[in-house]
């Protein structure tokens, strides 16, 4: 799996366009569900994009954001699966939020939170995790 993060229009999708040839995307802006990802079967490069979304979706229904986490790191372990039995590659774009800015209300804190938290999940599970600003791209290392 590799990672792509950064802030909002920083480039991330260029970013990954330009690594790969004929990505598979499956963006939650485009009305996808994080789970429908399961039916794309062999795919030689799969793009999720949209977490933020997918978890904004999941904050009503589930209280405990302890679980939310688990869930959401056992879909990062799907994929890790999923390459393996398909050879394919998981590309995932991630939404650096707010910078350190903690909002007022909670449900955006929560947000937030579990966010950064799926950002540092995915981070060590990725062999490669990029940081993408501005249009720049800068391999990050452990």
């Amino acid at each position: 799996m590799q990672l792509f993060i950064g802030g909002t229009c920083a480039g991330k999708r260029d970013a990954v366009t330009q690594r790969f040839d004929a990505p598979h995307w499956h963006s939650a802006h485009a009305g996808c569900r994080l789970e429908a990802w399961r039916s794309r079967g062999a795919a030689r490069c799969l793009v999720l994009e949209g977490w933020e979304c997918w978890i904004a979706e999941q904050l009503a229904d589930e209280p405990n954001d302890d679980r939310l986490r688990r869930a959401m790191m056992r879909e990062l372990d799907a994929l890790h699966a999923w390459e393996a039995e398909w050879g394919g590659e998981a590309v995932l774009i991630l939404l650096e939020m707010g910078r350190g800015i903690v909002p007022i209300g909670r449900e955006n804190r929560r947000l937030r939170d579990l966010n950064g938290w799926l950002a540092q999940d995915a981070a060590a599970r990725c062999e490669r995790v990029w940081y993408v600003w501005n249009g720049l791209v800068k391999e990050l290392s452990r």
